[in-house]
């Protein structure tokens, strides 16, 4: 299959654009020329079929967009994952594997047992690397849309930008002992909203925050699973449901 390259520019055919440096340093790498094809999409939906115009130095590349394919790999509704944000590079690997399930949007939080602490500049650039993550995993995956990566905050920073939970569904992963089980996450109708904790979890503070904008427990078995694997284990239920 033809190489897929996401580009954050209106597509139309017939009309000649010059590649962003990562791009073009991709196309590079896979040592395409002139004439050679590939596919373009713009987060806007559907995919275009495409060729390379001109291979230049210092990472020049020019492509055309061709012909439109009306395509969607994208989960019927919208599910957003707010995770606190587990150490070292998981969190890598959990924007990457989120972002082929289907995520729609991708909240970083800085919980009170956070290892991973972030903030001013550093986050900023934490935040533009996971989006890229994300750009990959879509490219790779076949998706049609790319997921948002929101800038790092706390959870009641989150909490508080959140409208009435009317029309949605939102979940809390916990071990609560009113907790529903994980099969409450399969067949959820509307866009969905998960909430998990970092190593450690969330604080009986974060999780009662929680239940006030509208999350309800969930478990997901008597296991304990890390911080970067929870919140795949119920994306994965929550699209299996649609």
């Amino acid at each position: 299959m033809p190489p897929r390259l996401y580009l954050d520019v209106p597509l139309d055919a017939g009309t000649v654009l010059a590649l962003p440096p990562e791009a073009a340093r991709h196309v590079q790498v896979l040592r395409l020329q002139p004439g050679d094809a590939l596919t373009l999409f713009d987060g806007r939906g559907g995919e275009w079929q495409a060729e390379v115009l001109h291979m230049g130095g210092r990472q020049q590349v020019e492509v055309r967009p061709l012909a439109r394919h009306a395509v969607s790999r994208e989960l019927p509704c919208a599910v957003t994952l707010a995770v606190g944000m587990p150490a070292n590079e998981r969190m890598d690997a959990l924007v990457e594997k989120a972002t082929e399930l289907g995520v729609a949007v991708l909240q970083p939080l800085q919980c009170a047992r956070s290892v991973l602490r972030l903030a001013g500049e550093r986050a900023e650039r934490r935040q533009a690397h996971w989006q890229a993550v994300a750009v990959a995993a879509a490219e790779q995956s076949g998706r049609t849309q790319v997921p948002r990566v929101q800038p790092v905050c706390t959870p009641a920073q989150w909490l508080a930008t959140l409208p009435p939970a009317e029309g949605s569904q939102r979940h809390v992963l916990c071990f609560a002992p009113d907790a529903r089980p994980a099969s409450a996450l399969c067949g959820s109708a509307g866009p969905a909203m998960v909430m998990s904790g970092p190593e450690g979890g969330l604080t009986p503070e974060e999780e009662a925050l929680a239940r006030q904008r509208g999350f309800a427990p969930v478990s997901l078995g008597p296991r304990v699973l890390r911080a970067d694997t929870a919140p795949l284990a119920a994306l994965v239920l929550l699209a299996a449901g649609r």
